[in-house]
């Protein structure tokens, strides 16, 4: 009877939305199992989308619009209570309430496809349902958790973490950037030919909410693109079409502020703004924690004040606000970008300003490269130190108006030829004659000035060479080779090569194993291998005990050295260990070792895994190469493990060989070579 409730309610909810006809969808599986994905309309294109992506991973599309909708410790107990928690704090559910009569209504209509084809695959395969108050899926759930992703992205998150924990920094936190992502394009000024290039090179978790989905998405209304999403969206995030293609990586500007508010010393929940008693409004979250098998609902207070959600710690009442809190338009903004075919259509798409942060490298068939630390940035009063807390007392402080795309770090067309970016400053861009300048900026916008490693790399690559081929760029951008001196923005290491290895005869040869090194992250170095074990060490003991300027002391550096010859002698049975034998990248049983390190530009992270191995979570994941000439556009692609999540599928891991090897598969926009080469043609019902 319950099954056949929620098919009920299933079916009905579809009836409610301009319909789909899967008999007007077609996808064709490649040999690698990428989905293309054929239809009249771009709402055909979402509705297969949807059904395609649940074939290979319904699982974690749940589990994202779960967190986005409260629901998460429903189904997995406590450990969902943060996400609950979070987006109810940050009221997803209100705000997408009141905002979403400001989606156009071409877009809305993407949006009903992509839910009722959600719908229909859970209405056809409710075995794999997770929760059934999730459903049915409607266009506002699946925006509820793009606006919870994005307030994640601004890194607000740890800003409502930081207030929970009373720790709440007085100062930005050093940015750790060791996830990293990398693009650079050229063009024929660089290239010496007619020919542009542009590297897709962001650097994600391999698995889970915010893991690449390849897809090809193609509509006679004019889409046409080839590039990867995460689970639950609607259109490509990331990719290129036939005319251009752009691609993201983190940027870190200011998006996001704590604001210390000044309570009334007699009256209860009664702060003062410039001298007006204003009253905070007091809610309750809800979060669901198991015990013996019964649901139990616990309730924990949170507030509101005009300057954002809010909550009360032993120091007092602290208000976090960040511009994702009040736009729900990203989702929008990219299925514009995926049917943008100039330049000019691009950037005035990127002025309706709805993406809260990530750098944009962009390329396209007439030539035109482009750099810009996107995002929505506010107008704050120069009066205060924006890095640090500030004073929640005063409506001069509450910035309401953004800064426009073109007041924003960029560059067009350098006579250079390059454009690049790997999570670094975005003064430092293209040439240094041609970079941003950071006077030109207000200090309140809060951009790096850093490089790092992958920065400072890329940028010597890249003017190594007075012309770069295409093969030229494949070789920049497969690079794994550290900067001599290293140059971290989070941690400083040199000493390490700076040590006498005659002064530590115990040592003396893993100092040397290390010192000798071509600081070459491949899976058969030992010098990387030895590199790699003290590298995680030194992370799990003594980074959080790092001086203020972030500079190893030859003391912390010689006692992570003894760790490393213990760990590596205890788990490998030698101090001659290879990188790849240290290191693995692992999908269900199949393992092999894995090239890269963190802050490299081939990065590559990974976590305690066996034997005193580790395996690699985040880094290279989804990588597409694009190379435009002015009559076709060539597309190679590869990602870290294959394009299902299923582990009966032959596609759960059969990119692993290629992605290990520096290898890719050619993609192409031809119709008639997709059909030809088919796996699988069908209707997704």
């Amino acid at each position: 009877m319950k099954k056949y409730i929620l098919l009920l309610i299933l079916t009905s909810i579809n009836l409610s939305y301009s319909q789909v006809d899967p008999l007007d969808v077609e996808i064709v599986r490649d040999n690698f199992g990428v989905p293309h994905i054929y239809g009249k309309t771009d709402a055909d294109v979402a509705y297969g989308l949807a059904w395609s992506h649940a074939e290979d991973d319904f699982k974690t599309i749940q589990q994202g619009y779960l967190a986005g909708n409260g629901l998460l410790s429903k189904h997995i107990g406590i450990k969902g209570a943060g996400a609950d928690f979070l987006t109810q704090l940050i009221e997803s559910k209100e705000t997408v309430d009141r905002l979403f009569n400001t989606l156009d209504s071409d877009f809305v209509k993407i949006i009903e496809a992509y839910s009722q084809g959600l719908n229909k695959y859970a209405e056809t395969h409710p075995n794999e349902i997770l929760e059934k108050k999730l459903f049915p899926i409607t266009p506002k759930k699946m925006t509820a958790y793009s606006f919870l992703q994005l307030f994640i992205a601004n890194e607000a998150d740890k800003l409502v973490l930081s207030i929970i924990n009373n720790k709440i920094p007085r100062e930005n936190p050093f940015k750790d950037d060791i996830k990293g992502s990398n693009t650079f394009a050229f063009n024929s000024n660089k290239t010496g030919n007619n020919e542009t290039y542009l590297a897709i090179n962001t650097h994600q978790p391999l698995d889970g909410p915010t893991s690449w989905y390849e897809a090809h998405l193609i509509s006679e209304e004019g889409t046409n693109i080839i590039g990867a999403t995460f689970a639950g969206a609607p259109c490509l995030l990331i990719g290129a079409n036939k005319n251009l293609g752009w691609a993201h990586t983190v940027n870190y500007p200011d998006k996001s502020d704590i604001f210390e508010l000044e309570m009334h010393p007699t009256k209860k929940l009664i702060y003062l703004v410039d001298g007006e008693e204003l009253k905070l409004e007091k809610k309750k979250a809800s979060v669901y924690v198991n015990i013996l098998g019964i649901d139990i609902k616990i309730k924990r207070k949170y507030y509101t004040s005009i300057f954002g959600p809010t909550l009360k710690n032993e120091s007092g009442y602290y208000s976090v606000r960040t511009p994702s809190l009040y736009n729900i338009k990203a989702l929008q903004q990219w299925w514009k970008m995926n049917k943008a075919n100039t330049f000019d259509e691009f950037y005035e798409i990127l002025k309706n300003r709805n993406l809260p942060g990530y750098n944009i490298g962009y390329a396209d068939n007439q030539g035109n490269i482009f750099y810009i630390s996107n995002g929505i940035i506010p107008v704050r009063n120069e009066k205060f130190n924006w890095r640090n807390v500030v004073p929640g007392n005063t409506r001069d402080n509450l910035w309401t108006d953004y800064y426009n795309i073109e007041e924003l770090p960029q560059v067009l067309n350098p006579e250079s030829g390059f454009v690049y970016n790997a999570n670094h400053s975005p003064f430092k861009s293209t040439s240094v004659e041609e970079n941003p300048k950071e006077n030109d900026f207000s200090k309140t916008m809060g951009y790096p000035t850093y490089d790092n490693n992958r920065s400072t790399r890329l940028f010597n690559l890249i003017n190594s060479h007075d012309k770069i081929d295409y093969a030229t760029f494949k070789k920049i951008k497969y690079d794994r080779t550290f900067p001599t001196p290293f140059n971290y923005n989070y941690i400083d290491l040199n000493i390490l090569f700076e040590l006498e290895p005659n002064e530590y005869p115990d040592l003396k040869n893993l100092i040397e194993t290390i010192q000798n090194w071509d600081r070459s992250t491949d899976a058969d170095s030992y010098g990387a291998g030895s590199y790699g074990v003290f590298y995680y060490l030194f992370g799990k003991k003594y980074f959080n005990f790092l001086p203020k300027d972030k500079v190893a002391t030859k003391q912390m550096i010689i006692s992570c050295l003894i760790d490393t010859k213990q760990k590596m002698i205890k788990d490998f049975g030698s101090i001659n260990v290879k990188l790849g034998e240290f290191q693995k990248l692992v999908r269900g049983n199949k393992e092999i070792p894995i090239y890269g390190l963190p802050d490299v530009l081939t990065a590559m992270r990974g976590v305690d895994h066996k034997n005193g191995q580790i395996k690699v979570t985040h880094g290279e994941s989804y990588i597409e190469l694009v190379k435009f000439t002015k009559d076709n556009t060539e597309i190679e692609s590869v990602i870290s493990y294959g394009s299902s999540d299923h582990e009966s599928s032959e596609h759960y891991s059969d990119q692993m060989e290629m992605y290990s090897k520096f290898e890719t598969k050619k993609m192409t926009f031809d119709k008639n070579d997709i059909y030809k080469n088919a796996k699988e043609i069908y209707h997704p019902n």
